[in-house]
């Protein structure tokens, strides 16, 4: 595990090849807004971090699609 110390806040990176992206890139990716993007950060649903302009981790972004994603939970049945 490498860290990655920038300013007085100190981040643990589990990958050093794990790529930082843009608010811009995140929004692309999930064909959402900037706006969008930006209120999942506020809201805490998805993990950022302040580097002079808000930056997610690429397994942030992972994390987050696996979380909100409805593919592995299970379906309620009606009696």
């Amino acid at each position: 595990m490498s860290l990655l110390t920038i300013g007085f806040n100190r981040f643990i990176i589990k990958n050093m090849k794990d790529k930082l992206l843009t608010i811009r890139e995140v929004a692309e990716f999930l064909r959402v807004s900037e706006r969008s993007v930006l209120r999942y950060i506020e809201a805490g649903r998805l993990k950022a971090s302040k580097v002079g302009w808000w930056r997610v981790l690429q397994s942030d972004l992972d994390e987050f699609l696996k979380r909100t994603s409805n593919f592995n939970k299970k379906k309620k049945l009606k009696k």
